[in-house]
């Protein structure tokens, strides 16, 4: 069966969808069937009543996809990622925002398209995050990461206590801790003094955000490990959880986020042959 190809554009980052005509145009020319699914925000529908094409939603589409091509940064990617990952459908990402360090290609690189096309592409798979909230022993919040869960003081220090396997692994005082996967560590958890982990690996990546103490370092632990962060063991000031840098979740003193390896992931699209370490050096301007 010719399975159709989704292509996702950021409107912020493909105005008018310009690049996403000419990615359409070039897997028509192989005779690939299409579904154009702008990325948008509930709460902020995008008006697309000035354009000339059929458009449709990302999650009507999945279930007949070979792919997801995404065209713009890596909160772009990380949204179509949460959306495929039940599903298995890979994502190959374009990037037209900044660092990209998700992307595969680049702008000038939209030739290469052809190949993923034909089918000349592998796929890689990326380790999730489940994450649970729990209050009271009751669970409050369940969510999943490709990238990091963060959790921060709401503009003021807070306490935190973490745990691996239920022995105590460090406790500080500080903005807050970013647990993050081997993909997300080039992203929040880097800007915070975290080591970068080849994408591929199976890590769970622990980093304090301006802990208030010599000892905190980032640790990096095997994926099979349960990873806890005790919120507010002393000071009661307000805190949230961000998973993948969406919606804010109130987290009170005295709660329990539970971090672990989830059973499902991500595959990413790969057509350009480079090396993981030339992957970094290009990103990072070297």
């Amino acid at each position: 069966m010719n399975k159709k190809i989704i292509v996702f554009p950021n409107i912020d980052s493909d105005p008018g969808f310009e690049v996403a005509q000419s990615v359409i145009r070039l897997l028509h020319e192989k005779g690939r069937l299409t579904a154009l699914c702008p990325m948008f925000y509930e709460d902020e529908p995008l008006n697309l009543s000035s354009f000339d094409f059929d458009t449709s939603v990302l999650e009507d589409e999945l279930p007949s996809a070979e792919m997801v091509i995404t065209i713009g940064g890596d909160g772009t990617m990380l949204r179509a990622a949460r959306a495929a990952a039940e599903s298995n459908t890979p994502i190959l990402g374009i990037n037209m925002g900044g660092k990209g360090f998700m992307a595969e290609l680049e702008f000038d690189d939209i030739g290469l398209i052809d190949l993923a096309a034909t089918g000349n592409y592998t796929t890689e798979s990326r380790m999730m995050l489940d994450v649970v909230v729990m209050r009271n022993n009751k669970m409050v919040c369940h969510d999943f990461a490709l990238n990091d869960v963060v959790i921060k003081g709401d503009n003021k220090v807070i306490d935190l206590a973490l745990y691996g396997d239920n022995q105590r692994i460090m406790q500080f005082s500080g903005d807050g801790a970013v647990v993050a996967t081997p993909t997300g560590s080039t992203a929040y958890s880097m800007a915070a003094g975290g080591p970068i982990v080849e994408p591929s690996a199976s890590t769970i990546i622990v980093t304090p955000i301006c802990a208030h103490v010599l000892e905190a370092k980032s640790i990096v632990l095997d994926s099979n490990r349960r990873v806890t962060v005790e919120i507010g063991y002393k000071k009661h000031n307000p805190a949230y959880m961000s998973v993948d840098g969406g919606e804010h979740v109130n987290i009170q003193c005295g709660d329990i986020v539970n971090v672990n390896k989830s059973a499902i992931f991500t595959k990413f699209v790969r057509i350009k042959e480079r090396s993981f370490y030339q992957k970094v050096n290009e990103k990072l301007g070297k």
